[in-house]
C-alpha cells in the first residue's frame, strides 16, 4: 500500500546549498515588479545585473524567483540582500517543515503547496519560500506556475488595495493564495470519499479498502502540513502588540490573523472528513459482515433440510434383514415422496419464520 509522507532527501548540513527537490529540469528564472500607489513596473525574465539598477527602495520590490537549480544565482541573491547561509539552505532543502523564522531585518517563511494530482489519488507538493525585508519581498518557487497570476493582474491593474499597501500585504495575498490550494485539495478528496462511500453500497471489493486507506494517508499527511503552518501563523498573531517587529505594520496582522483562523478551519475540515473516511471504512466492513452472514444463513438452512434426509437415509441405508419396508414394491418411491414432502415442509416453515 502506498504510503504518503515528505520526501526523504540525503541529510544535509545547515548551511549546505543543494537543491533536493524533484524539479531540477526547470531552469531558474526571475521576475521584478516595483510598485507603489501611483505606478507599476514589471521586469519580465530579469537578471541578476539588473538587480542594482532596477530595485526601487523607495516603493515596493516583489522579486519572484522561478527554478531553484542555479546555485550560483542563489548565493548572489544571499550576497546582495544579506541573507545567511543557512536560510538559503532551508530555501534549497525541500525535506524542511514549513517553518517562520524571524531576524533583525528579515522574516523569513516557506510553505508547503499541496495540490491534487491530475492522474491519481497522490497529492504534489511543491514548497515555496519567502523572505520579507524593508521594502523587498522576494518569493522561491521551484518551477513555474499559476499560484500567482491573480495577484500579478490585482497589481498590473491597481486591483484592490495591495498597491497602496507595503510588501508584507503582498506576503499576505501570497500565503494566502497558496492556502487556497489546501481548500482545493481538501475538496477533490472530499469529492473521492463520497464516490468511495457510494462503491461500499454496492459491493466490499477489496480495492475499495485500499483506496479508503490512502485516502486517510493523504488526510494525514495534509494534516501534517498544515500543523506547523497554524503554529507559524500563530506566532505572528501574538507579536501583534510588540514592537520588535517593524517589517509587518499594525494594520497588516488582522490579514495574518484571518490566515490562522483558515487554517484552523482547514484542520477542523480535516477531522471530519477523515471521521467521514472512518465511517466508509465501518460501512465497508459492515457490508462485509452483512455477506457473511447471509452466506452462512444459507448455508445453515441448507444444513438444516438435509439433515432429516441424512438420517433418513442412514436408517435404511443399515441393511438389516428384517427391515419391512426393503421388500416393498413401491418402498423406495413412498420413502423418496416423504423426503422430498418434508424438505417442502421445512422451507415452508422456515420461510414462515422469515429465516430468509
Amino acid at each position: 500500500m502506498r504510503k504518503i509522507k515528505y520526501k526523504k532527501g540525503r541529510k544535509l548540513q545547515h548551511i549546505t546549498l543543494e537543491y533536493t527537490g524533484s524539479h531540477k529540469d526547470h531552469e531558474s528564472e526571475m521576475q521584478l515588479f516595483v510598485y507603489d500607489n501611483e505606478d507599476v513596473i514589471e521586469y519580465d525574465k530579469f537578471t541578476i545585473l539588473a538587480l542594482n539598477t532596477c530595485i526601487d527602495y523607495s516603493k515596493n520590490n516583489w522579486l519572484n524567483i522561478h527554478g531553484l537549480n542555479d546555485i550560483n544565482l542563489m548565493k548572489t541573491i544571499g550576497a546582495h540582500f544579506k541573507v545567511d547561509d543557512f536560510l538559503l539552505a532551508d530555501i534549497l532543502n525541500t525535506t524542511k517543515r514549513t517553518k517562520l523564522q524571524e531576524q533583525e531585518d528579515i522574516l523569513f517563511f516557506n510553505i508547503k503547496s499541496l495540490l491534487p494530482s491530475e492522474y491519481s489519488d497522490n497529492i504534489s507538493v511543491e514548497q515555496l519560500s519567502f523572505i520579507l525585508k524593508d521594502g523587498v519581498l522576494i518569493s522561491f518557487q521551484e518551477k513555474r506556475s499559476d499560484f500567482f497570476t491573480h495577484i500579478r493582474e490585482r497589481l498590473r491593474t491597481h486591483a484592490g488595495i495591495v498597491r497602496t499597501k507595503k510588501v508584507d500585504y503582498l506576503l499576505y495575498l501570497l500565503l494566502d493564495a497558496v492556502m487556497e490550494n489546501f481548500y482545493i485539495t481538501i475538496e477533490d478528496e472530499e469529492d473521492k470519499i463520497e464516490e468511495l462511500i457510494n462503491l461500499t453500497k454496492k459491493g466490499a471489493d477489496p480495492i475499495i479498502l485500499e483506496k479508503i486507506e490512502n485516502h486517510r494517508d493523504n488526510f494525514n499527511f495534509l494534516k501534517r502540513a498544515i500543523l506547523p503552518l497554524r503554529d507559524s501563523l500563530y506566532y505572528l498573531k501574538t507579536i501583534k502588540d510588540d514592537d520588535t517587529n517593524k517589517l509587518i505594520q499594525k494594520d497588516t496582522f488582522n490579514f495574518f490573523i484571518r490566515l490562522h483562523q483558515k487554517s484552523l478551519e482547514l484542520l477542523e475540515q480535516i477531522e471530519s472528513d477523515m471521521s467521514s473516511l472512518e465511517s466508509a471504512s465501518n460501512f465497508y466492513f459492515s457490508e462485509q459482515s452483512r455477506k457473511m452472514n447471509e452466506i452462512m444463513k444459507t448455508l445453515t438452512i441448507i444444513s438444516a433440510i438435509f439433515i432429516p434426509l441424512t438420517f433418513i437415509v442412514g436408517v435404511y441405508g443399515m441393511n438389516f434383514d428384517y427391515m419391512p419396508e426393503l421388500r416393498a414394491r413401491n418402498g423406495y418411491f413412498m420413502v423418496m415422496g416423504a423426503m422430498f414432502l418434508l424438505v417442502i415442509a421445512l422451507i415452508i416453515y422456515f420461510k414462515k419464520r422469515r429465516w430468509f
